[in-house]
C-alpha cells in the first residue's frame, strides 16, 4: 500500500499514540522540512529585496490602503496552502503547499526586509538571532516538559482576530500601532511557537510531518516579524 493510500485511509496513529521509533522519525522530518522552508525563504528574499526598483515596490505596498489588499491577498494564499499541506491524498499537494506558503512569506516580508536593510546592516541578524534563540527556548520547554499546549488555541485565536482587527483600525484612521502592540504580537508569535511545537508532539499524525513543518514556519515568521519591527524601532 502506497503512502497516499495509507494516509487516505487513516492508518497514521498521532505522534503521542505512535511507537518510539515512527514519533521520532516524525519529528524529525518536521525539523528537516522546517529547516528548508527557512532555506528557501531565505534565498527567496535575497533574490527579491536585490531586485531592480525593490525600493519604489516596497514603499507602494506600506503605502495607504495597499497594505490591507497585501494582507487580504497573503491571507486568503495561507489558508489555501495550508489546505494543501494537510492534504492526505496526495504527498505532492503537501509540498505544493508548503512551497506556496514560503513564496507568499518572502513576497510579504520584502518591504520590512528592504526597510531595515536600508536603516542598518545589523538590524535583520540582530533580529534573525532573536528569533533563532527564542524559538529555541520555546522548542526546549515544550520538548522537556511535554506538556500539551493545546489548551492555547481559543487564546491564540481571538488575540490573532483582535491584532488583525486593531492593524485594520490602525490603517483606517491612521494611528501608529506602538511598541506595546509589538511586544504583545511577539508575545502571541511565542504563544503560537509554544502550541504548535506540541501538536508535534501530541496531536499531529505522523504522516503530516509537511503541515506540521508549515505551521512551525508560520509561527517563526510571525515571530521574526515583530522582533525586527521592535529591532528597528529602537535604533
Amino acid at each position: 500500500m502506497s503512502v497516499a493510500e495509507r494516509s487516505y485511509l487513516g492508518d497514521y496513529p498521532i505522534a503521542a499514540e505512535a511507537g518510539i521509533v515512527e514519533r521520532a522519525e516524525f519529528i524529525k522530518k518536521t525539523y528537516v522540512h522546517l529547516g528548508g522552508a527557512i532555506g528557501a525563504f531565505v534565498a527567496l528574499e535575497a533574490v527579491l529585496i536585490n531586485l531592480p526598483g525593490v525600493g519604489a515596490i516596497a514603499e507602494k505596498m506600506f503605502t495607504g490602503y495597499n497594505w490591507l489588499f497585501v494582507l487580504g491577498g497573503f491571507m486568503l494564499v495561507s489558508y489555501v496552502a495550508d489546505r494543501w499541506a494537510q492534504s492526505s491524498v496526495s504527498p505532492g499537494m503537501q509540498y505544493l503547499g508548503l512551497g506556496l506558503y514560503v513564496v507568499a512569506e518572502a513576497v510579504i516580508f520584502v518591504p520590512l526586509l528592504y526597510f531595515a536593510s536600508e536603516q542598518s546592516p545589523q538590524v535583520i541578524p540582530t533580529a534573525a538571532t532573536m528569533t533563532v534563540l527564542l524559538f529555541g527556548a520555546l522548542t526546549a520547554i515544550v520538548f522537556t516538559t511535554r506538556k500539551d499546549f493545546s489548551f492555547l488555541g481559543p487564546a491564540l485565536w481571538l488575540g490573532g482576530v483582535v491584532a488583525i482587527g486593531y492593524m485594520v483600525c490602525g490603517m483606517i484612521f491612521g494611528f501608529s500601532l506602538g511598541t506595546v502592540f509589538t511586544v504583545l504580537m511577539i508575545a502571541l508569535a511565542a504563544g503560537y511557537v509554544l502550541y504548535y511545537t506540541s501538536k508535534v508532539l501530541h496531536n499531529y499524525r505522523i504522516d503530516q510531518h509537511v503541515a506540521a513543518s508549515l505551521a512551525l514556519f508560520a509561527s517563526i515568521a510571525l515571530l521574526f516579524w515583530y522582533i525586527l519591527r521592535l529591532v528597528m524601532s529602537r535604533e
